[in-house]
Formats: structure tokens, C-alpha cells, sequence
């Protein structure tokens, strides 16, 4: 293989608008092709970004066909992404595991025995907001809670792209409110104050959103009927998601949680099939067998978020992000512009990077300047950064969390977002509390 000159690649270079425009070839191949054709399977996920990335190659200049190459195989193969990779092979070991096992029809029968019928979709957001809150990532969450959703969606009837986006919706408010969320602590350090005190501003301003959702959920429940015969509690086979969800909560890493989980469902699963007559030797190759189901199932999502970084990666060094937050700061006269100009930065950068917390880290300096020029109450513009990140990190077909949902429930990303109640309320409350100056102590 030929030597690649990589010195000139590490240097980011002055943007235009035609930096951006392998983002906009993307959003016109999949989301607006899908609109015209009223289909949103018409044109694979896949298809978009392999040529919108091909795109982003070609319009990299001052670099050799290898070197542009090389770029974009730097943000394919950037730390954040490679987690987010192994998180996925994980996640789909675990859920096919768990499937194969009885883990989720029993975790399903339990959730209806326990919750009455209005309360089923309330009760799932309920869950949601509070595990994120306790762990303090919107993944982990979605990860735990989506195969329950899906039960849940087969046995109620309840559409599945509306039970997948209540998960999302809960799982983004701990992602935004958490001590221990990577928003949070990018937010409060680049802002330069307090988690505690970040924690009140956000508070006001995210909360009666989620009041108002939950009780839209409990309206909409009304209409939910649970089946008519539910199956007998196989208590055992619980045993898997409690292991799971005790241990996000106790603040174990996700890839510790998914491994503990997948083998949890192997002990169990053989025990039980070993108790229900099945040879040893038959059962443990049953669980290798749904182990590797369930990575080969996620090969989808692995190959769109390789390309997405690297689109994006290309983007970055093209000087896509820095032209934008050059030209959203240009013109800033007043605290409500100077709070607005801090939203655009962010989620401009975010629908640039996929990744709400890098998104954070690259405005945030900018964010804290501004703040500064401006007398701006530095742990509202910590909770704007975080609110607003949250928010397109939620909606954006090609994030991570909305991948990892759409791959679990075999649905297409699109059809989720029209029912993202909760990021679409977070940011109507986040852009209220810019505009009516609230709350007036951080205003």
C-alpha cells in the first residue's frame, strides 16, 4: 500500500457554505426524497450517506484522492464513534439474547400486570425520564427500555414508532438534566459554573415540558387496552433486565451493563431450556446462535455511523462549523439575540457533528465569550447549550441515539420523528425562556 502524506490533513481549513453542502445532499437524498415519495423506506439510510460522504470526498480540495480519503477515514474511525460501535454490537447481542430467552415477553407481562391500561404510555415515559436520570445518558436508556416498547407495542396494538419515541423523549430529559450526563459536565465546564446551579435554571425551563407531555400520554392512554389474556409472569426470566437496569442506575458503564446482561440471558436461558428438557450443548449454541443474530443485525447501523462520521469529519475540516459560528456572531446586538446566537451555534454544530456533547465542547468557548460581552448569566447560557443540543441530537435521523432505536425496532428513523413529543416541547420551552426572558433571576 502507498505511503499517505497526512501533514496537511490535520489542518482545518476556512470554510464556505459549499462546506456544508454534503450535509444538505444528504438531507435531500433521504429526508426529502422520502417526503416526495411518501415512503420513507424508498431510499435506504445507507445509500444516502454513501453518496453524500462520496460527495464530501469530491469537494475536498488541496488534497490528493488518498489524503481525502485518509480524512475521512479520521472521523470514521474518531474514539466517539468506535464506542458508539461497540455499543451497537452489544446492544444487538443483547437484545436478540434476551428475545430468544423470554427475557423481554416476560419483562412485557410484568409491565402489563403492573401498570392499568391509561397509565401504560405515561408509565414508559415515566421510566425512561427516570433511568436516564439516574444514569445520565440517553443511550443507556434506549438501550435497556426499547425491546419492552416493542413488547409492549405487539401485545397493546399501540403504533411502534410512537412506543419507540416515548423511550427517545424520556431517555433525552435525563440526557439534558443529569448530574453525571457528558452534556452536563461539557456544558458547565466550558460556561465555567456550577452542575447545582445549571441543574435549577434547567429545571425551570424543561420540566413543565414534561409535565405537559406526560399528561398528553395519559390522555392518549385512555385509548390503550392491554390484551385480553396476559401470560403468567415467568419471574426468572426478569432477571436479565433487572441485572441490566440496577446496574445503569448504580452507574456502571453501558458496555459493562450489555455484558453482564448478554451473559445473564446465556446462564438463565440455559438453565431454563436445560429444566424445560433441552440438552446443555443445544441450548448454549441456541444463545450463540441469537448473540450473533443480533450483531449481524446491527451491521446496518454500524456501516451508517462510520459514514457519518467520516461525512461529518470531512465537513469539519472543510471549515463547515467554523464559517457557521463566524457568521451567527457577526451581528449580535443585545442579551435575547446573544442567548438566540448561542442556540444557533450549538445546534447548528450538533447537526453537523452528530454528537451532542462534541457539539457543546466546540461552541462552548465561543458560547462563554459571548456570555461575557453580553452579561449573560452563565448557567442559563450552560442550560441553552445543553436544552438545544438535546433537542436536535433527539430529532436528527442519522444520531446516534435515533439509530440505535430505529435498528432495535426495525423501523426506519423517520417514522419516529414525527412522534418525538418530548424534544419537540424541550425545545418550544428552551426557545420560550430565550424570547420572555425566563427565568428572570438567570435573565
Amino acid at each position: 500500500m502507498p505511503q499517505i502524506n497526512t501533514t496537511d490533513t490535520t489542518n482545518q481549513k476556512k470554510g464556505n457554505w459549499w462546506a456544508l453542502s454534503p450535509l444538505i445532499v444528504f438531507l435531500c437524498l433521504y429526508l426529502l426524497t422520502s417526503l416526495l415519495a411518501n415512503d420513507f423506506y424508498k431510499v435506504p439510510i445507507t445509500v444516502a450517506f454513501m453518496l453524500s460522504s462520496c460527495y464530501a470526498i469530491a469537494i475536498t480540495r488541496g488534497l490528493t484522492l488518498e489524503q481525502r480519503v485518509y480524512q475521512f477515514s479520521v472521523g470514521a474511525s474518531n474514539k466517539n464513534i468506535m464506542l458508539m460501535v461497540w455499543i451497537f454490537v452489544l446492544a444487538g447481542a443483547f437484545a436478540q439474547s434476551a428475545k430468544q430467552m423470554g427475557a423481554i415477553d416476560a419483562t412485557v407481562n410484568l409491565t402489563l400486570h403492573i401498570l392499568p391500561n391509561n397509565l401504560l404510555l405515561a408509565g414508559i415515559f415515566i421510566a425512561a425520564c427516570f433511568i436516564s436520570l439516574s444514569i445520565g445518558t440517553s443511550v443507556g436508556t434506549i438501550v435497556a427500555l426499547t425491546p419492552v416498547a416493542i413488547g409492549l407495542a405487539q401485545k397493546t396494538g399501540v403504533d411502534l414508532p410512537y412506543m419507540v419515541a416515548i423511550v427517545m423523549g424520556g431517555s433525552f430529559f435525563g440526557d439534558n438534566l443529569s448530574f453525571i450526563s457528558d452534556t452536563t459536565i461539557a456544558s458547565t465546564k466550558t460556561q465555567d459554573c456550577v452542575m447545582r446551579d445549571k441543574f435549577r435554571v434547567n429545571f425551570m425551563i424543561v420540566v413543565p415540558a414534561a409535565i405537559i407531555v406526560l399528561g398528553f400520554y395519559i390522555f392518549q392512554g385512555l385509548c390503550v387496552s392491554s390484551p385480553g389474556y396476559i401470560q403468567d409472569i415467568e419471574w426468572i426470566k426478569v432477571i436479565p433486565y433487572l441485572i441490566v437496569l440496577g446496574t445503569a442506575i448504580s452507574g456502571i458503564n453501558v458496555m459493562m451493563v450489555l455484558i453482564l446482561g448478554i451473559f445473564s440471558t446465556g446462564i438463565i436461558g440455559i438453565w431454563t431450556s436445560y429444566a424445560g428438557g433441552t440438552d446443555v450443548s443445544t441450548a448454549f449454541f441456541n444463545w450463540f446462535g441469537s448473540m450473533g443474530k443480533g450483531i449481524t443485525d446491527m451491521g446496518e447501523l454500524i456501516i451508517v455511523t462510520l459514514l457519518a462520521g467520516g461525512m461529518l469529519e470531512t465537513i469539519r475540516y472543510n471549515g463547515g462549523i467554523d464559517f457557521i459560528v463566524s457568521k451567527l456572531t457577526r451581528h449580535i446586538k443585545g442579551k435575547r439575540a446573544a442567548e438566540l446566537s448561542i442556540a444557533g451555534l450549538v445546534s447548528i454544530a450538533n447537526l453537523c457533528t452528530a454528537n451532542n456533547t462534541i457539539a457543546i465542547i466546540t461552541t462552548g468557548p465561543i458560547a462563554k465569550s459571548i456570555a461575557i460581552r453580553f452579561h449573560l448569566d452563565r448557567r442559563k447560557t450552560a442550560s441553552i447549550l445543553d436544552s438545544f443540543s438535546c433537542l436536535i441530537q433527539g430529532i436528527i435521523p442519522y444520531g446516534a441515539q435515533m439509530l440505535i432505536a430505529a435498528g432495535l425496532a426495525n423501523i426506519s428513523p423517520i417514522s419516529i420523528i414525527g412522534n418525538l413529543y418530548y424534544p419537540f416541547m424541550m425545545g418550544i420551552c428552551a426557545l420560550l425562556a430565550i424570547l420572555i426572558r425566563y427565568p428572570k433571576k438567570y435573565s
